[in-house]
């Protein structure tokens, strides 16, 4: 771990670090499981992979730091501190859910934790994460928000225009880029003229890190010293992590447009197979602390599965709720 000498990383954090990774990996997995038995429907765009980016960037905020994600968000909701339960219940639709049953997994949502999404579309929390930091320069408030996006988002136009204006008004931003070379099926090189995507906002003044998404330590390193920077008033910063994902883009995806040979080799050098053998190796932690942690995610996780087994669903009462149209298609009904 490149980066462990720059952060001070106790027994206590590092058993942290690898909970948060494996219980984001061992709920996707059961997500994938429960959608091939029809529990979960819709859309659902799992994190396999991908664990130490949440992990270690979150590491760097505070409960009153805002969070913007994206649609493959599940990991980002449950380390920011959104209950396991309600985020379950949300996959299945349910009342009970965070989104309370509206948005399912693309949507998820907590206030009390300043998570705001879970965002559909490509690259729409950019804008939202710009208005959030406006008003906390506005109201004078000393807090980050962070905003995490795909590769593929900085082909989208208010890629440009959300940097530009960050840079501009020097907003408390902290891009994170989830950079998994694929956009849906398409790969980096096919569809940016400059891959090297830290560039992007070094042409607007940005300073910007290319980290090694792979590595939970790294990560955790520059998002701390990007948020110990934009405290102080330093204006925005970017993190580009080079990650992979090691699950189609979505359960729909036949995937391809990568060989089964190349996924296999990234898997070798994945996040938690890498912080496994460098703590086993180091003595920070031990095989029977793996299997505590295992054990209590699996639990956490059966808990979670019984309580959206259980949970309502909206009554059909409540089917207008949240909706907004004219009162005459809605027959006068409020």
């Amino acid at each position: 771990m490149s980066g462990a000498a720059k952060v001070h990383l106790t027994r206590e954090h590092a058993r942290e670090l690898m909970r948060q990774m494996i219980l984001i990996r061992r709920f996707e997995e059961k997500c994938a499981e429960l959608y091939t038995q029809e529990k979960i429907r819709g859309f659902l765009h799992l994190y396999n992979g991908e664990e130490a980016n949440a992990v270690g960037v979150m590491q760097a905020l505070t409960p009153d730091d805002a969070v913007v994600a994206t649609y493959r968000e599940h990991g980002h909701a449950l380390v920011r501190g959104l209950p396991i339960n309600a985020v379950m219940a949300e996959m299945y639709g349910k009342a009970s859910g965070c989104s309370r049953g509206h948005g399912g997994s693309m949507h998820l949502f907590g206030a009390a934790q300043r998570f705001y999404g879970g965002n559909a579309i490509v690259g729409g929390g950019l804008p939202l994460a710009v208005g959030l930091a406006l008003a906390d320069r506005m109201l004078e408030r000393p807090h980050v928000t962070c905003c995490f996006f795909g590769d593929g988002a900085t082909a989208e136009g208010e890629f440009h225009e959300s940097l530009n204006l960050a840079a501009l008004w020097r907003l408390p931003v902290l891009f994170v880029c989830e950079n998994n070379l694929y956009a849906m099926g398409t790969a980096l090189e096919r569809y940016e003229s400059v891959t090297d995507i830290r560039r992007h906002a070094e042409s607007y003044g940005i300073h910007a890190e290319t980290v090694d998404g792979m590595n939970v330590v790294d990560v955790e390193v520059a998002a701390r010293r990007a948020a110990e920077a934009i405290r102080a008033g330093e204006g925005p910063r970017f993190l580009e992590n080079r990650t992979y994902r090691f699950r189609a883009h979505s359960m729909f995806d036949p995937e391809l447009y990568r060989s089964k040979a190349e996924v296999e080799e990234w898997k070798k050098r994945g996040p938690i197979v890498r912080f496994t053998e460098w703590t086993l190796g180091n003595d920070l932690l031990h095989p029977d602390d793996l299997a505590a942690i295992e054990a209590g995610v699996a639990k956490l996780i059966d808990d979670a599965v019984a309580f959206a087994e259980q949970a309502p669903w909206e009554p059909a009462a409540d089917l207008l709720r949240d909706v907004y149209a004219p009162r005459e298609a809605t027959g006068g009904a409020p």
